[in-house]
């Protein structure tokens, strides 16, 4: 006991006013290297502000500013698609998605041009474009961004039918809900910018809408499904087409290809005679004639050729033959 208080009383007497004021200096000098850096992710981007006004925006890295809170800095996930769910909600999105069982149907009943109720779900996808406006122009962002995304899509299933809704004019709907969204954020000035607009599920009342409903969608299943073996079916049957016509055009054009050249070296051949006809008419003639009496006599096999001025003559065709049988007998 009389070792610990002689310590103590030690420690007092080192502990001056100057050792006091250097180990403050030294924790002053540790927190100020602490908050003179932030670090900004790959898909954020930093907004700082000097004693709570503006001053600019930092990318991604590492980044010095003002200790002690003179400087501050606030990550925005600029990068990243974040996602607004009206209607129902995902708790654990993946393969297999879990819902929640709470009743959304606020959100998503709603009347038709027709004066018919529809349960309409939908999802938004958005990403901040400027992280300035998104912080400071608006309280309460993703309050403002499903209020004006609701506003929307009531007002367009209000402009139509129940069976353009869930017919041919859900994809309209989802094109012109992106871009009122688009210009309802700008005119918030809201820094978020909507990539997409997606109609999840419209479900009908029960009852004899309902049964209309399901033969609207099998009508628009069929026609689908009658646009695809129609578009399966030409692109079988042209490309055969095509190619057939293409090899008998090439057919055509070889042939007369060919004719014309044999009709190019008759008319040369025609024209040589000619001229040789000319200088020699009557050796041309001659010429001509046994290579006619050739031709033909190439096809017709053996000949005898009798000069017609022997009268008596009598022709002894084959008396060879004729003779080499009679011996045989």
């Amino acid at each position: 006991m009389p070792d610990q208080v002689i310590d103590l009383e030690q420690f007092q007497k080192k502990l001056t006013p100057r050792r006091i004021g250097l180990l403050a200096l030294v924790l002053l000098v540790i927190i100020a290297a602490f908050s003179s850096f932030y670090i900004v992710d790959q898909k954020e981007e930093a907004v700082v502000l000097f004693l709570g006004k503006y001053t600019r925006t930092a990318g991604p890295g590492l980044h010095f500013k003002l200790p002690f809170g003179i400087e501050k800095n606030f990550n925005v996930p600029t990068q990243r698609v974040l996602k607004e769910e009206f209607g129902f909600r995902a708790e654990q999105p993946g393969v297999t998605t879990t819902y929640s069982s709470r009743d959304y149907t606020s959100e998503s009943e709603m009347l038709t041009g027709d004066l018919n109720i529809l349960d309409v779900r939908w999802i938004i996808q958005y990403r901040i474009k400027d992280p300035r406006q998104w912080l400071f122009n608006v309280e309460n962002q993703r309050k403002t961004i499903r209020d004006l995304s609701q506003s929307v899509i009531n007002l367009l299933v209000g402009d139509r039918t129940i069976f353009d809704v869930i017919g041919n004019e859900r994809a309209n709907i989802e094109v012109k809900g992106q871009e009122m969204m688009n210009r309802y954020f700008d005119l918030y000035e809201l820094g978020a910018r909507v990539t997409t607009v997606k109609l999840q599920n419209i479900v009908p009342p029960k009852g004899t809408v309902q049964d209309a409903f399901e033969d609207v969608n099998k009508a628009i299943q069929d026609r689908s499904r009658l646009i695809n073996e129609g578009k399966e079916t030409y692109n079988k049957t042209i490309p055969r087409a095509r190619g057939e016509a293409e090899q008998v055009i090439q057919e055509a054009e070889g042939y007369a290809i060919e004719r014309v050249n044999l009709a190019q070296g008759d008319v040369a051949r025609f024209l040589a005679v000619y001229e040789e006809y000319r200088k020699n008419p009557r050796i041309t003639r001659m010429r001509l004639y046994f290579e006619t009496f050739e031709e033909i006599f190439k096809k017709v096999g053996d000949t005898d050729i009798i000069d017609k001025r022997l009268g008596n003559f009598l022709p002894f065709k084959n008396i060879e033959k004729a003779a080499s049988k009679g011996g045989d007998q």
